[in-house]
């Protein structure tokens, strides 16, 4: 299991990247409530670009992936 650290870091400044639940460990429910965070107000050295990617599971939609962009270190 990554931590969203250590993915944010490989990236150079400015890269458009994917963040997944399974790149992490973590299921749909558990990715959702991390990335509804990061959409709203941004994530930890990145922020969120476009719309998130939701499935449905048992008739609820879920965030499973969002493509970010690597924020300039301050």
């Amino acid at each position: 299991m990554a931590k969203i650290e250590d993915v944010v870091q490989r990236q150079k400044e400015g890269a458009r990247f994917v963040i997944t639940a399974p790149m992490l460990g973590l299921t749909e429910q558990e990715f959702d409530v991390l990335a509804s965070d990061w959409v709203e107000y941004g994530g930890a050295g990145f922020e969120v670009a476009g719309v998130p990617h939701r499935t449905c599971i048992d008739g609820e939609f879920f965030i499973n992936r969002i493509t970010v962009v690597k924020l300039p270190v301050v």
